[in-house]
């Protein structure tokens, strides 16, 4: 593979769980402490995405990628990324909503968190307890990573 997709959220969003996922690897997810590499993943800890400080880190790590995946829990009832932050990113940005099988899941108002990140960019609805939505991400992915 010739690309790499950087992967952000919060803390807990899911990330670890949609890479591996994406990866069809069923080990438990655990805290990602540092960036990690898979393949052509780059997961990313919470706090990269939750304090500014570390913006800095993300928009160096970024250049790494082909394209960055901003993921959005679907339970939280708050946005964890500024508005516009896409826009801090050279290459193109994606969104996911993870989580949208929990019985809190609200996918509309995470929908609605990401526009405001994200503006008009594709949004994907997944769940990594059912995969459901995780084999349309991950042929998107590949496509783009194996231009």
């Amino acid at each position: 593979m010739t690309g790499r997709v950087m992967i952000i959220g919060a803390i807990e969003a899911g990330k670890s769980s949609l890479v591996r996922a994406l990866f069809n690897d069923e080990q438990p997810a655990r805290k990602t402490q540092a960036l990690e590499y898979r393949d052509w993943a780059i997961d990313t800890p919470g706090e990269y995405s939750e304090n500014p400080m570390f913006y800095r880190t993300l928009m160096a790590t970024s250049l790494e990628a082909k394209i960055i995946l901003m993921v959005q829990d679907a339970t939280r009832v708050r946005n964890y990324f500024p508005p516009g932050f896409s826009q801090g990113f050279p290459q193109s940005c994606i969104g996911v909503i993870t989580k949208m099988d929990h019985p809190d899941a609200n996918v509309e108002r995470a929908e609605q968190f990401l526009r405001q990140s994200l503006g008009n960019a594709r949004i994907f609805r997944t769940s990594s307890l059912t995969s459901e939505g995780v084999p349309e991400l991950r042929a998107y992915l590949q496509e783009i990573v194996n231009e």
